[in-house]
This record gives C-alpha cells, sequence and structure tokens, in this order.
C-alpha cells in the first residue's frame, strides 16, 4: 500500500462532471484507491463517494488529503489520480 498527502482546491464549479472525471481516472487502475480527509474515507472509484467528499469539503478551500492507493499498479495510479485532482 502507498500513500501520498496532497493539498487541492475543489473549485465553487465543481460538479457530477468533476466527479465522474475522477471516477473515470481512478477506474483506470487494477488498485484499490481512496481518499481520506479527517475521519471521511471514500473510494475514488465510487461517483457517490466522489460527490458526497466534493459536497462535504465546500468549494474555494485548500484541503490537505491522504491518498492511498494498494494493488499492483498502486504508484501509477496515486500519480495519474493526483494529477486528475488538479485538473478539477
Amino acid at each position: 500500500m502507498k500513500r501520498k498527502n496532497v493539498t487541492i482546491r475543489i473549485p465553487g464549479g465543481a460538479d457530477a462532471t468533476a466527479a465522474g472525471m475522477l471516477v473515470h481516472e481512478a477506474s483506470q487502475f487494477e488498485s484499490k484507491i481512496y481518499m481520506t480527509v479527517g475521519s471521511k474515507h471514500v473510494n475514488a472509484k465510487s461517483i457517490m463517494g466522489i460527490m458526497s467528499f466534493m459536497a462535504s469539503e465546500g468549494a474555494d478551500n485548500d484541503i490537505h488529503i491522504n491518498l492511498e492507493a494498494d494493488g499492483p499498479d498502486e504508484d501509477a495510479a496515486l500519480e495519474n489520480f493526483e494529477k486528475a485532482l488538479d485538473t478539477i
């Protein structure tokens, strides 16, 4: 299992399209990918998990996230998912 701490900003216009893009990116990998902030832990391959995460964290604030990937392609999964987070 690999972990990485990242800081992102969820823009005010982030919506289901942005969440879908993140889920699509996470689904490209065999590894399980999770996002954790405080006690909130969501599966990055779940559209409802990502949408609830984005809604609960609010918009236009810096958010410190712990990303986790576990599986045979975990390094690539973390790297590419972090890049996808930068595009929302």
